[in-house]
Protein backbone atom coordinates (compact mmCIF):
# COMPACT_ATOMS: atom_id res chain seq x y z
CA UNK A 1 0.00 0.00 0.00
CA UNK A 2 2.88 2.68 0.47
CA UNK A 3 4.41 1.80 -2.90
CA UNK A 4 1.00 2.96 -4.41
CA UNK A 5 0.58 6.14 -2.42
CA UNK A 6 4.21 6.90 -2.94
CA UNK A 7 3.78 6.00 -6.94
CA UNK A 8 1.00 8.85 -6.69
CA UNK A 9 2.60 11.23 -4.70
CA UNK A 10 5.44 11.19 -7.53
CA UNK A 11 2.94 11.24 -10.64
CA UNK A 12 1.53 14.37 -9.06
CA UNK A 13 4.60 16.49 -10.04
CA UNK A 14 5.43 17.75 -13.50
CA UNK A 15 8.80 19.23 -14.61
CA UNK A 16 7.84 21.94 -17.12
CA UNK A 17 10.77 23.94 -19.22
CA UNK A 18 10.25 27.42 -19.93
CA UNK A 19 11.06 29.35 -22.51
CA UNK A 20 14.83 29.63 -21.26
CA UNK A 21 15.58 26.49 -20.72
CA UNK A 22 14.75 26.20 -17.04
CA UNK A 23 12.84 23.49 -15.20
CA UNK A 24 10.67 24.09 -13.14
CA UNK A 25 8.64 21.62 -10.92
CA UNK A 26 4.98 21.57 -10.08
CA UNK A 27 2.13 19.77 -8.13
CA UNK A 28 -0.54 18.77 -10.56
CA UNK A 29 -3.86 20.14 -8.74
CA UNK A 30 -6.03 19.72 -11.31
CA UNK A 31 -7.26 19.57 -15.26
CA UNK A 32 -10.58 21.53 -16.15
CA UNK A 33 -12.46 21.90 -18.96
CA UNK A 34 -13.93 25.74 -19.68
CA UNK A 35 -15.11 26.31 -23.04
CA UNK A 36 -14.07 23.27 -24.58
CA UNK A 37 -10.73 24.15 -23.67
CA UNK A 38 -8.41 22.14 -21.17
CA UNK A 39 -6.12 24.12 -18.48
CA UNK A 40 -4.14 22.46 -15.94
CA UNK A 41 -4.10 24.09 -12.89
CA UNK A 42 -0.71 23.63 -10.99
CA UNK A 43 1.02 24.76 -8.12
CA UNK A 44 4.93 25.55 -8.33
CA UNK A 45 6.95 23.20 -5.44
CA UNK A 46 8.26 26.30 -3.61
CA UNK A 47 5.00 28.62 -3.58
CA UNK A 48 1.51 28.63 -2.35
CA UNK A 49 -0.02 30.39 -5.67
CA UNK A 50 -1.70 28.58 -8.38
CA UNK A 51 -0.36 28.99 -12.01
CA UNK A 52 -3.10 28.21 -15.03
CA UNK A 53 -2.17 26.92 -18.39
CA UNK A 54 -3.88 26.55 -21.35
CA UNK A 55 -3.60 22.20 -22.71
CA UNK A 56 -2.80 22.83 -26.44
CA UNK A 57 -2.55 19.60 -28.08
CA UNK A 58 -0.02 19.18 -30.97
CA UNK A 59 -0.81 15.63 -31.91
CA UNK A 60 -2.11 12.32 -30.19
CA UNK A 61 0.91 12.08 -27.92
CA UNK A 62 2.10 15.22 -27.32
CA UNK A 63 0.51 18.56 -26.07
CA UNK A 64 2.25 22.08 -25.14
CA UNK A 65 1.06 24.10 -21.95
CA UNK A 66 0.36 27.90 -22.50
CA UNK A 67 0.11 30.86 -20.04
CA UNK A 68 -3.48 32.27 -20.39
CA UNK A 69 -3.78 36.16 -20.59
CA UNK A 70 -7.17 36.45 -20.16
CA UNK A 71 -7.98 37.85 -17.08
CA UNK A 72 -11.49 36.90 -17.75
CA UNK A 73 -10.38 33.10 -18.39
CA UNK A 74 -8.04 32.65 -15.59
CA UNK A 75 -10.73 34.45 -13.00
CA UNK A 76 -13.80 31.05 -14.15
CA UNK A 77 -10.86 28.87 -14.10
CA UNK A 78 -10.33 29.57 -10.85
CA UNK A 79 -13.71 29.68 -9.37
CA UNK A 80 -14.47 26.47 -10.84
CA UNK A 81 -11.19 25.02 -9.34
CA UNK A 82 -12.15 26.75 -6.02
CA UNK A 83 -16.00 25.41 -5.95
CA UNK A 84 -14.47 22.21 -6.56
CA UNK A 85 -12.10 21.84 -3.56
CA UNK A 86 -14.14 24.20 -1.43
CA UNK A 87 -14.48 21.72 1.75
CA UNK A 88 -10.99 20.57 1.00
CA UNK A 89 -9.17 23.35 0.85
CA UNK A 90 -8.67 27.06 1.90
CA UNK A 91 -8.23 29.82 -0.44
CA UNK A 92 -6.78 33.48 0.80
CA UNK A 93 -8.45 35.81 -2.18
Amino acid sequence: MENEELLQEEESILTLTDENGEDTNFEYLDCIEYESIEYLVLMPEESNEIVILEVQPVDEENENYVAVESEEILEAVYGIFKERYKDILQFED
